[in-house]
């Protein structure tokens, strides 16, 4: 049963999982305000291979044409020495940008109850409602709050304390560049694939992705991943500008320069000229730190956790979104169909830190046969995107 209208709802963290939640929550007349750390919107934020839970929401309740915040491709694909393709099959995937996908859900919520400029430092909860405390000194209470706050959530700290962040053993550079960059044989290679290269001990993927640019029009961008092993400690630390314990990604613009440098001559002299041609034209290539974060529990009373903030999976089945948005429309369900609040989390949360666990679990495989045992095989069905499984 639906809870009452009069139910106040605190969405901290203004990202995909976060508006997906806010505007669910809302179809079931709750009011709802989200609060963003972020001062602005921010544009910046990689490709998204779109699963059947990222694009629910524009599916089934948006008016908004999906066509037009996607790209697709009809193929994977490997590429060997001098782009000879050693492997290709049929396969159809559809993919957005960060920017793409959260500027879509932000015009369905409206820019009206959505706050920039609040990072959470504390939340505290009573027997009737939770309460977030702000930077800037403001104040929210509501019947429940839901952190969607990303891979450093204070959330998590809060429902799920010292949940560990395990460093996977390797980095993953990432980057977009436009495809009228490209040259026409890189683009005649790459255009309609999802397109991967093997190395020993690394492997990098790309697609293409949808961006605006001024004029209402939209161009194409070659979004792309190259994991590379780093170990831990001091070449971590090196990498990183310093002690690397909790820093799990790197802006372009706090990338080593010695590090880009190197980075650029290897994917000259290693990766096949497509996928070369791709990473040596990206101006500003950015740094994930691939890391295991698996919180022990999503519900704390009337306060959860979802998205990154719960499980931050390795990006191998492309199904971080995915299990962001699927998250929120599994509460949202609970909430519709179960008696109360307290009893709907309880439903909610097992299912959800069971799919947590599986894709988890999954991804771990892939990395580890893809970065230490070389046993990544192309036409292994279990190397696939998904979020509940290879393909699905």
């Amino acid at each position: 049963m639906r809870e009452p209208k009069s139910r106040q709802a605190v969405v901290v963290g203004g990202s995909i999982g976060g508006l997906t939640t806010a505007l669910l929550l809302r179809d079931l007349d709750w009011d709802v305000d989200v609060f963003e750390r972020s001062t602005r919107d921010d544009a910046r934020g990689g490709g998204i291979v779109l699963q059947p839970d990222t694009i629910r929401w524009f599916t089934e309740r948006s008016t908004q044409a999906l066509e037009n915040l996607t790209t697709s491709t009809n193929f994977v694909q490997y590429l060997g020495i001098n782009n000879h393709v050693a492997h290709r099959e049929y396969a159809q995937w559809s993919y957005s940008s960060w920017a793409t996908l959260h500027s879509a859900l932000l015009r369905d919520f409206g820019a009206e109850r959505h706050r920039h400029g609040h990072r959470a430092v504390a939340v505290a909860q009573d027997a009737s409602t939770a309460t977030v405390e702000f930077d800037n000194g403001s104040f929210a209470t509501g019947d429940l709050v839901v952190f969607a706050d990303g891979v450093n959530s204070m959330g998590r700290q809060y429902v799920s304390p010292n949940t560990p962040v395990r460093y996977s053993g390797y980095i993953g550079w990432r980057g977009l560049v436009s495809e009228r960059l490209l040259s026409n044989e890189t683009r005649a290679v790459i255009e309609d694939s999802v397109t991967y290269a093997l190395l020993p001990d690394s492997h990098v993927v790309m697609y293409p992705v949808p961006s605006s640019i001024k004029g209402g029009r939209t161009e194409r961008l070659m979004n792309f991943v190259w994991y590379r092993n780093v170990p831990a400690g001091s070449q971590l630390d090196q990498f990183v500008g310093g002690a690397s314990d909790g820093v799990l990604s790197l802006h372009p613009d706090n990338v080593p320069h010695i590090e880009v440098e190197r980075m650029r001559m290897d994917a000259a002299r290693d990766l096949p000229p497509a996928t070369a041609e791709v990473v040596l034209r990206c101006d500003a290539p950015y740094v994930q730190v691939v890391s295991d974060i698996r919180a022990a529990q999503m519900v704390r009373g009337r306060v959860a956790i979802l998205g990154d903030a719960a499980c931050a999976a390795r990006p191998h089945a492309a199904a971080g979104t995915a299990k962001a948005a699927a998250d929120a429309w599994s509460l949202a369900t609970a909430i519709e169909k179960t008696d109360g609040l307290e009893q709907a989390l309880q439903v909610w949360e097992p299912i959800q830190l069971a799919l947590g666990a599986q894709l988890e679990s999954r991804v771990q495989a892939m990395g580890e046969r893809s970065q230490f045992e070389n046993s990544w095989r192309p036409e292994d069905p279990e190397l696939r995107f998904g979020l509940y499984g290879p393909g699905i």
